[in-house]
């Protein structure tokens, strides 16, 4: 589901339900999980999981993955990448970092936000694109589409910069592909000063999404050129 929705040099490794949660763990790993909830740890080894097959598809040999500053997943050198989990799915999205800038994934539960968040995550410009989207496509559920794609606009974004972006500080444009009704592509409008990639300050993100089951999936690739 993952893989689609992004460039062909990126490797998706997916796993839903109960796959990889009873994974081995390194030991850095396990020390991060001594007071963890079981729901933490399994979302946290599956992923995990996730990654180092990923990392296996690229050649790289497998290495803990430790979260850094803000919890962003930190990649073996020469590598950048993305992680995600929901419940009953996870997954983990690698590159070289020579093929791409940065990338950023996100899966969610494919069902309305919860009364009241919408006007947290949406401009009033965006809550009146949903708007209009509900109408042509009502089986979307807009709303949590928004609220994935901004977070893999964060994931994105996080990297290239270190700082936080916060959900009004770019804005989405959402559209369903044409013939399409469970797919489509973004643009996000960065309403902040953007990350500098090589020789050009990136003004907006592209992205891609697609509604499978009762899932809801994201994806930003930040090319170099």
């Amino acid at each position: 589901m993952i893989e689609e929705l992004l460039p062909p040099t990126v490797v998706a490794v997916e796993a839903y339900g109960d796959e990889g949660v009873d994974a081995p763990l390194y030991p850095e790993e396990e020390a991060l999980l001594r007071r963890a909830v079981a729901k933490r740890r399994r979302e946290f080894t599956a992923v995990r999981s996730c990654a180092r097959a990923a990392m296996r598809k690229l050649g790289v040999p497998e290495r803990p993955v430790l979260p850094g500053e803000r919890g962003a997943p930190g990649w073996p050198d020469g590598l950048t990448g993305s992680m995600t989990h929901c419940q009953g799915y996870c997954a983990a999205a690698l590159v070289r970092a020579a093929d791409l800038a940065s990338l950023g994934i996100d899966a969610e539960p494919h069902g309305p936000l919860p009364e009241g968040v919408l006007p947290s995550v949406a401009l009033p410009a965006e809550a009146t694109r949903l708007a209009g989207l509900a109408e042509e496509l009502p089986e979307v559920h807009w709303d949590r589409l928004l609220f994935s794609a901004k977070e893999s606009v964060y994931k994105a974004w996080f990297p290239l910069t270190g700082t936080w972006l916060d959900f009004m500080e770019a804005d989405l444009d959402l559209h369903a592909d044409p013939g399409e009704r469970s797919r489509g592509g973004f643009r996000a409008t960065l309403l902040v000063p953007g990350p500098r990639v090589g020789a050009r300050v990136v003004g907006h993100f592209s992205g891609r999404w697609t509604v499978q089951g009762d899932l809801v999936a994201t994806a930003v690739a930040v090319p170099h050129g």
